[in-house]
């Protein structure tokens, strides 16, 4: 495969699918890229963008020119359109998909006999926004970008799409299809499910014309952001990595349960070293690399209650060149330092922005 002259097919055009189509076009100018999904109205704004040199708006034989095909759709479609694929191209097209959940694809795929020209991919992003106008040509810099081939994929294959996946920025991670679909599981799916569940639990105690909503913001609304996420491909993902989602859901309950007869027997220590250990294993985490969720680039300030204040600070980062993304006063501060709540575009931002505001004597911290 020319990374240079190639022809790229993709079959789903929303955050990851567009996302990974306007990198290649950046990186790869001169590639040729094709693009299908039901909402027209991205395929149309893709092609005036220049992301995609064609959009069919049905699946088209023409795929069968393609080099690389994405996958983009919930788990069950991608699986009818694999079906589709298998005797429209060649033994040298390289198929892959970009799904959270790989055991029902490579399931598929091995009844199909597709395996040697198939591997899993699955880019550690994501965001609670959906579809392609949120898509775009940075999400995969530094991110790890799993890839799950089977044992009977063709090693060149394999070497040349690790290659041309780190040529994109990302950080390419080869594991075997089910230690990819229990990894997601603790780390991303489970923790979508307790922030659903965190929202719930809210919800339904909201019995006093709404108070618990009105008081529930800052960290609450911090912590449970992933809960906005599109409830069609949760249901998917969910339904497809159920075994792996139960078994780590039961060791929870099987935790929390341990928690509440600690509680009960006042048991202090417990109750210290479930937190101190919490605390240190979380703060062990990295921050310098991209994972499933969106980071969001944030900072506080300590301003007084006086007029003008607000529009004091973001002067002082619009004379910087620092663009805001979102503004606001905290007003629940109970998991939060600061009064007023900025919202950057980027790490680089941020940080600049940190450090405007500081040589001005602003009180700043980081998120």
């Amino acid at each position: 495969m020319n990374t240079e002259h190639f022809t790229v097919g993709f079959i789903g055009l929303g955050l990851i699918g567009g996302s990974i189509a306007r990198t290649i076009r950046r990186v790869h100018p001169e590639s040729m890229i094709y693009g299908f999904d039901i909402d027209t109205e991205s395929g149309k704004l893709a092609c005036k963008e220049g992301v995609l040199n064609q959009f069919f708006d049905e699946f088209d034989s023409r795929f069968a020119t393609c080099d690389i095909i994405f996958l983009c759709a919930p788990v069950s479609i991608n699986i009818e359109y694999l079906k589709k694929l298998k005797d429209m191209v060649s033994d040298q097209c390289l198929i892959t998909d970009v799904g959270s959940v790989k055991g029902p694809m490579q399931q598929a795929v091995r009844e199909l006999g597709m395996e040697p020209q198939f591997i899993g991919g699955h880019p550690m992003v994501g965001s609670e926004k959906t579809g392609y106008a949120n898509s775009n040509d940075h999400l995969l810099e530094n991110a790890y970008y799993f890839l799950t081939p089977s044992n009977n994929t063709q090693f060149h294959l394999t070497a040349r799409f690790s290659s041309f996946v780190q040529g994109l920025g990302a950080l390419a991670v080869t594991l075997k299809p089910e230690e990819h679909d229990y990894i997601t599981a603790s780390i991303s799916h489970v923790p979508h499910i307790i922030a659903a569940e965190l929202v719930h639990l809210v919800r339904k105690s909201d019995h006093n014309n709404g108070m618990l909503k009105q008081l529930a913001a800052g960290g609450f609304k911090d912590i449970t952001r992933i809960a906005s996420s599109s409830p069609v491909m949760w249901e998917q993902i969910c339904l497809n990595n159920s075994d792996n989602i139960q078994q780590i859901l039961r060791d929870m309950v099987a935790d929390l349960q341990q928690v509440i007869k600690e509680l009960d027997e006042k048991n202090g220590s417990f109750v210290n070293d479930y937190f101190k250990t919490a605390g240190e294993y979380r703060d062990s985490v990295p921050d310098h690399s991209v994972g499933l969720f969106t980071k969001v680039h944030k900072l506080y300030i300590d301003i007084p209650d006086e007029p003008g204040t607000i529009a004091t600070a973001a002067s002082q980062l619009a004379f910087n060149n620092i663009s805001i993304k979102n503004i606001g006063i905290v007003h629940n501060r109970e998991f939060e330092e600061g009064v007023l709540e900025i919202i950057l575009y980027d790490e680089e931002s941020c940080t600049r922005a940190a450090e405007v505001l500081r040589e001005r004597n602003y009180t700043v911290h980081l998120r």
